[in-house]
């Protein structure tokens, strides 16, 4: 398994909730104060910044506090990681996907 294996994990255990995708989604537009991100959530702000915390942990945001507003943001390049590991993946599949095209042509080539 690749050296990034913990990276990738950590990504996908942060992103299996839909709360935290719906935020990265959200800060994929643009930078956004902790209460914004929690308008369209009913939980209190302690359960949201729970989820901003792993999200962090993940790599996948950066939060910076200027006097009492926090300001969240997408970490640029956060989600190369899963691509590459989502890129690798994809060759296997396709390879085996190409031989059963082939497989399929020649049976049904011999029927006919």
């Amino acid at each position: 398994m690749p050296y990034y294996h913990d990276e990738v994990d950590a990504v996908l255990r942060a992103l299996a909730d839909p709360t935290r995708r719906a935020v990265v989604e959200r800060l994929a537009k643009s930078p956004a104060v902790v209460s914004e991100l929690a308008a369209p959530f009913s939980m209190t702000l302690p359960s949201l910044m729970q989820h901003l915390r792993v999200l962090e942990n993940a790599g996948l945001v950066t939060s910076q506090k200027h006097g009492r507003v926090r300001t969240v943001s997408l970490r640029p390049g956060a989600l190369d990681v899963l691509h590459l590991w989502l890129g690798e993946q994809r060759t296997p599949a396709e390879h085996q996907a190409d031989r059963l095209g082939i497989h399929l042509t020649r049976t049904t080539s011999k029927e006919t």
